[in-house]
């Protein structure tokens, strides 16, 4: 939804902006690294340690550090992240001295973490202290006017990135695109336009080259009310939409597709005819 986004922005807009600014990605980072990797470490205090590091709250010390998924921290690192906020002092995993920090602590999850909190999974206290002021980025879904915005914005990054010109969207492909639900919020957006950008042999991009877009918004895909009841019809438009997604991921090449496939090269653009797809030059 943008969450980085809009921590980069308030940490722009501050007067921290001099200092660094440091992510950290609590659920990418496994358990036993976590706190090493926001404390740091002294030399010798494990194997494989043989100088002293700096945690990302000491990197970001004069700035801003952004804890994003921090539902997914541990609850044993959530008791030492309090206590930073708190005393404003840590000590490196294996060292004594205590080292005093002074950050900006933007937080973010997609979790309900007073959910969380009633399954014992987060600390109420942890909670607590960072709920000072609650910014709530809504998915992509509630906000359809946004759609047409972003959709230009990474048309002209992907056209520059492919060294294509941008495509003009037809407005019965832009109500398609606002009654997606987007489950997948602003990356999927952006993975649909450079797809777009790959396949469509026009300059136009048309409702059915969207096809493959769920038609209900409270779902991932919905077959067309025509298709229901038809079954070769029905069968042409997952074949269709199935060379579609392998040509996106081979990037238009045809070789690598029909490989893919496991069809002859002839016949996938004997397919590809049948269902009006063009094929990239």
């Amino acid at each position: 939804t943008g969450k980085e986004l809009v921590a980069r922005t308030i940490h722009e807009l501050s007067r921290r902006r001099s200092g660094p600014f440091v992510e950290v990605n609590c659920a990418a980072i496994p358990e036993e690294l976590i706190e090493t990797e926001l404390f740091g470490h002294v030399r010798g205090a494990f194997t494989g340690s043989v100088a002293d590091k700096p945690g990302r709250f000491e990197q970001a010390s004069g700035g801003t550090i952004f804890l994003d998924e921090i539902g997914d921290m541990s609850l044993k690192t959530q008791a030492k992240v309090l206590r930073v906020l708190q005393e404003q002092v840590m000590e490196r995993v294996g060292g004594t001295q205590r080292i005093r920090v002074d950050v900006r602590v933007l937080a973010a999850t997609n979790k309900d973490l007073l959910a969380e909190i009633r399954a014992g999974r987060f600390r109420d206290d942890l909670y607590f202290r960072l709920n000072v002021i609650p910014i709530f980025v809504p998915p992509l879904r509630d906000r359809p006017d946004d759609i047409p915005v972003l959709a230009d914005h990474f048309m002209a990054v992907m056209a520059a990135e492919y060294g294509r010109r941008p495509k003009r969207l037809a407005p019965e492909a832009v109500a398609r695109l606002q009654q997606y639900a987007w489950p997948g919020n602003v990356r999927e957006l952006r993975n649909v336009i450079e797809r777009m950008i790959i396949m469509v042999a026009g300059d136009t991009i048309t409702a059915q080259d969207l096809a493959f877009l769920g038609r209900d918004r409270d779902t991932l895909y919905e077959p067309p009310a025509a298709a229901a009841g038809r079954l070769a019809e029905a069968r042409d438009q997952f074949e269709r939409d199935y060379i579609l997604r392998a040509l996106a991921a081979a990037q238009g090449n045809m070789s690598k597709t029909a490989e893919v496939l496991g069809v002859e090269r002839s016949n996938l653009y004997k397919k590809m005819k049948a269902f009006g797809i063009a094929p990239r030059r």
